[in-house]
């Protein structure tokens, strides 16, 4: 379980908090959906939540344990909105072997099955990949990490129609093996979790002073 207790933030940058005392609860098997208009705080909830930034003030527990940035930051896995950014590597298999001292073609290959890219060549730019695929291979690249929580930041914006039901679907897969949180400022894409998924938590994260 991963546990958000009053946490509170106010970036350097800005002159007022973007963060109020906000708790929250999530368990695997139990995604939770925050939504948000820009600038509301969404991505600097990721950030904490993923030990890049620390909040002036709260606690984020791990099984009721207490962690710090560091254990974070080994405990989760993020795909940010523009996950083109963060490619570090010259080629696809460069880009799931950064980190990694050995990595099997199969534990690569199964990674790369599980978000549809099973067939891609390992040989081209992460650059030259379509919208999805670029979405679809940052999720494979946390997927190696193997993180117990997975972070995603407006993981349908500018992508089309039929790549959002796609990756709508990928999503509520990994949702049952993960803690899944996104934010997101298109909650009605997830509509159907709702129906399908009796166990989503949804909540506006202006409202977010309890979310259990």
């Amino acid at each position: 379980m991963l546990e958000l207790k009053d946490i509170h933030y106010q970036p350097a940058t800005s002159h007022k908090a973007v963060l109020n005392g906000i708790n929250l609860k999530a368990f695997q098997g139990n995604p939770v959906v925050i939504a948000g208009a820009s600038g509301t705080g969404k991505t600097s909830l990721i950030e904490i939540v993923s030990g890049v930034s620390k909040p002036q003030k709260g606690q984020i527990l791990w099984h009721n344990k207490s962690l710090n940035q560091r254990q974070r930051r080994w405990l989760c896995g993020v795909v940010f909105q523009f996950p083109e950014r963060y490619f570090l590597g010259l080629t696809v298999a460069q880009e799931l072997r950064l980190g990694h001292r050995r990595l099997s073609n199969k534990d690569q290959e199964l990674a790369l099955s599980k978000v549809g890219l099973k067939n891609i060549d390992l040989r081209q730019a992460p650059e030259r990949l379509s919208g999805g695929q670029q979405r679809r291979l940052a999720l494979a690249v946390q997927l190696l990490r193997k993180p117990s929580i997975l972070l995603l930041d407006e993981p349908t914006a500018g992508l089309d129609w039929s790549v959002r039901n796609e990756v709508l679907d990928l999503l509520a897969q990994l949702s049952k093996q993960k803690v899944l949180m996104i934010v997101t400022h298109e909650p009605e894409l997830f509509k159907n979790w709702q129906t399908s998924n009796h166990n989503l938590k949804y909540g506006k994260l202006s409202e977010m002073t309890s979310l259990n």
